[in-house]
């Protein structure tokens, strides 16, 4: 007796077509190339999320950056002395302290100019 296996290829097919539906072109509606597509759409955005954490850090470097400028310093000068007055906090804080509470980030400024 031969297994038919209609069935699971074409549920197959329906739930690849399903995934790839927002897809432009022929790749969400041919099996192959969608296939194709979705293999490629899921090491893009593996290398997304990579990317996603270097470009936050190249902000929040070039805010801080232009925000420590107009108060007369550089950034690694800020950063060297940030660490002499061992004041732990982070890039993300930093930047998030200049768009949320700039008066905090200038007493931080202020403090680390004084040593």
């Amino acid at each position: 007796m031969r297994i038919k296996r209609g069935t699971v290829s074409h549920r197959k097919h329906k739930k690849l077509l399903k995934i790839t539906s927002g897809y432009r072109m022929s790749k969400h509606r041919l099996v192959k190339v969608a296939k194709e597509a979705f293999l490629h759409a899921g090491q893009y955005a593996y290398q997304g999320r990579r990317q996603k954490k270097s470009n936050f850090r190249r902000l929040w470097i070039s805010r801080i950056s232009s925000a420590v400028r107009t108060r007369g310093l550089t950034y690694s000068q800020f950063s060297a002395q940030l660490k002499k007055a061992q004041i732990q906090l982070d890039r993300k804080v930093l930047a998030n302290l200049i768009v949320t509470d700039g008066e905090a980030f200038r007493q931080i400024v202020d403090k680390v100019k004084n040593i």
